[in-house]
């Protein structure tokens, strides 16, 4: 029997999969120069933070599934083809997520730091956050710089139920 908690966390992991390709989607329809584009007082620019996404999302799964890690080629996506990479390599750690919610709880030992533990659900709850972060910080450096392509509102679990045909 499926409990609704295990419903529930499917739903969030999928709605994060569908939100991050959305974003990817949304930056690959704008010029390559958008990837320089930061928010004032943020010296971090919009292809620095896709990048990191990216490759969080990789090593947050390596955590889970100890399967090995492995860094992206830039730390800035400065190109659509770089932006191809990072967004491909975003969905194959975001469905490795989604699997790795599904095993039980217990107690996650990062491969490069033994002595730092913490519990799965932890570490599957910060993928969610940060992903939702860092798409947040995406959307305000390109709105800084007079790009509104990126609507956070268009990325929201209603979408997501939209776009799924389930209604919200």
């Amino acid at each position: 029997m499926t409990h609704l908690i295990d419903l529930t966390s499917d739903r969030l992991f999928r709605h994060m999969a569908w939100a991050n390709a959305q974003t990817f989607a949304v930056l690959a329809s704008l010029p390559e120069t958008t990837f320089v584009a930061c928010e004032p007082g943020n010296d971090w620019s919009v292809g620095m933070i896709t990048a990191h996404l990216a490759e969080a999302a990789t090593s947050y799964a390596s955590r889970l599934d100890g399967m090995p890690y492995a860094d992206l080629p830039f730390d800035a996506v400065s190109t659509h083809a770089e932006l191809a990479i990072a967004a491909a390599a975003c969905a194959t750690a975001d469905a490795r997520l989604r699997v790795s919610a599904h095993t039980p709880d217990g107690v996650v030992v990062r491969q490069d730091n033994p002595a730092l533990t913490r519990a799965r659900t932890t570490v599957l709850a910060q993928t969610i956050h940060h992903a939702t972060e860092h798409r947040a910080q995406i959307a305000g450096a390109l709105i800084a710089n007079g790009v509104t392509a990126l609507n956070l509102d268009d990325l929201d679990v209603w979408a997501f139920g939209d776009a799924e045909g389930l209604g919200a």
